[in-house]
């Protein structure tokens, strides 16, 4: 907690250069020390000295403000401002006045200086008495003393609760004297009879009972509904693939709302993709759906070949087939020492392994993490680009039947 001697000295860092205040107040202090000074040149030179950070570490007590200035010697000079503190009646009519006015007080709680204390915190003619070590006492205030009431206005925007210290009081004090006197205006403002308010006694809202059972909710429909017509807009996005999506969306939350969970939730925007062109196995590059397969190979940074080969892939055995298609992997000696064996016996030629590949000219197969082996079929481009061919089974002769080595179709 704060005690009433600290919080009777506040000492604040120095500022960076630049910004001048913001605040009514700050602009105010300005205000009340340019006009009651005398030298323009020596407030000129000040104003620049604080703004470019010349004041150092400032130090408020009541009544008075002091700082290390530096000029243009390499020793800074010490500077301060006495201003004026309030006699003990003045805070009282001072702070009777702001627990009066809900909105005064508001404004300083919101550590605003309220306007209509404007005339009695600023300083005056005559309040404001500056004091510097420097030589030039001709003419108060100096450079130096300009410097730091430039500083102090910068200081206000900040805390406005300064301006109350200098006139002799800190925040703490100021604030506990306040809750105070609104208690008390409260009190007073307060009607005789509490007016009577329907209400309920708490003992008979808090006593256990029991609730109503929650209605039955409405059966799910048959059948995932059909999305409305898309406007025929040469400027809108492609009709026939928003309806694509559009259905696809509507089936997710058919089957959200009658299993409770996503059935595509965890893909990545890629397999994701891959699934959507899995629906269009013969028109992805050519047909009707190439304008989704151009927005989705777009959207995934891929082209719309490797969007087809993955569509092809998801065809062939969903996400399983997708990694089949895209990751290689070393699977045990085993699988292959049957496999090999079993396809030479059925006549299918010998295949070369690598990998989890089984290789002969343009026929393929993969053997997948789930044990199945996945045909492929090469393209007749070199170098040769394989594609998904027909159905994974567990015996490699039954998955390569479906096989012939002439080129996939997309």
């Amino acid at each position: 907690m704060t005690t009433a001697r600290e919080d009777r000295r506040r000492t604040f860092d120095a500022l960076p250069a630049g910004l001048a205040p913001e605040s009514w107040w700050g602009r105010a202090w300005v205000a009340a020390l340019e006009e009651r000074a005398r030298d323009s040149a020596r407030l000129a030179r000040g104003r620049t000295y604080a703004l470019e950070g010349h004041v150092d570490a400032v130090t408020v007590t009541p009544g008075r403000v002091v700082a290390y200035v530096r000029g243009s010697r390499p020793r800074p000079y010490r500077t301060s401002l006495a201003l004026t503190t309030f006699a003990g009646e003045e805070w009282e009519a001072l702070l009777e006045e702001v627990a009066a006015d809900p909105g005064q007080l508001a404004a300083l709680l919101d550590r605003e200086v309220p306007q209509a204390l404007s005339g009695a915190l600023l300083p005056g003619r005559g309040d404001l008495i500056p004091n510097c070590s420097c030589p030039d006492f001709a003419r108060p205030p100096c450079k130096h003393a300009a410097a730091l009431c430039y500083r102090l206005a910068r200081l206000l925007d900040e805390d406005p609760f300064v301006l109350l210290l200098l006139r002799g009081r800190g925040e703490r004090e100021v604030l506990e004297d306040l809750s105070r006197r609104n208690a008390l205006h409260a009190a007073r403002e307060r009607p005789a009879a509490e007016p009577e308010l329907p209400g309920v006694l708490a003992r008979t809202a808090l006593a256990p009972r029991e609730l109503p059972p929650l209605p039955v909710p409405l059966p799910p429909p048959s059948a995932p509904g059909h999305p409305a017509g898309c406007p025929d807009d040469p400027a809108a996005p492609d009709p026939l693939a928003l309806d694509q999506l559009a259905t696809d969306a509507a089936v997710r939350a058919y089957a959200l709302l009658t299993t409770g969970t996503d059935p595509v939730a965890g893909l990545t925007p890629w397999q994701d993709a891959a699934r959507l062109a899995s629906a269009h196995p013969t028109s992805g590059l050519t047909g009707t759906a190439r304008g989704l397969y151009r927005e989705l190979a777009g959207a995934t940074g891929r082209s719309t070949t490797e969007l087809a080969r993955a569509g092809a892939a998801w065809r062939q055995g969903g996400l399983v087939a997708l990694t089949v298609l895209e990751e290689a992997w070393d699977p045990p000696a085993g699988p292959f020492d049957r496999a090999r064996p079993a396809l030479l016996a059925a006549g299918e030629g010998a295949f070369r392994p690598q990998r989890n590949h089984l290789t002969s000219g343009s026929r393929q197969l993969r053997l997948g993490r789930d044990g199945l082996w996945y045909p492929y079929e090469s393209s007749p481009a070199t170098p040769p680009v394989w594609w998904p061919a027909g159905r994974p089974a567990a015996d490699p002769v039954a998955a390569l039947a479906g096989v012939t080595g002439g080129p996939p179709t997309p």
